[in-house]
């Protein structure tokens, strides 16, 4: 999927806000800059239904945890943990009860939840666009 530019990704997290439910896992892989950033704070915007929500990235803090209408969501950026164990310290199991967005998803190895949603985002020919491929929720998702 092709987004143009940072109003055509802050729609298609909007999307996938709505169609989120506790339980889901959507993991964000791509390189840096690609886009898994500002797509995690539009998603989060999207789902709390405040457009102005200030939605640091957890890069130092590993997690994140919002309160939205769909259910919490907690915001994993995994870049800086070196494996899956140390996902028990951020409690990677209670959180998976609830929605996970996670950055970085290779980091999670044996843990990587097997009916996630995987969003692989890259860069395109123009600075401002991006590209998506999309695995995933199979029949949830309409029209991304």
């Amino acid at each position: 999927m092709h987004l143009p530019d940072l109003s055509a990704t802050e729609r298609f997290a909007a999307g996938i806000a709505a169609a989120m439910r506790p339980g889901d896992a959507i993991l964000l892989s791509g390189p840096l800059g690609a886009g898994k950033t500002a797509f995690a704070r539009a998603l989060l915007r999207a789902a709390t239904n405040d457009p102005v929500l200030e939605v640091p990235s957890p890069s130092f803090t590993l997690v994140q945890t919002y309160d939205t209408p769909r259910g919490r969501v907690h915001h994993y950026d995994l870049w800086r943990l070196d494996g899956s164990g140390a996902l028990t310290e951020l409690g990677w199991d209670d959180a998976r009860d609830d929605i996970v967005l996670v950055e970085w998803p290779d980091r999670l190895g044996t843990l990587t939840p097997r009916d996630a949603l995987h969003l692989d985002f890259a860069l395109a020919d123009d600075p401002d666009s991006r590209t998506v491929t999309i695995e995933g929720w199979s029949g949830r998702l309409v029209d991304p």
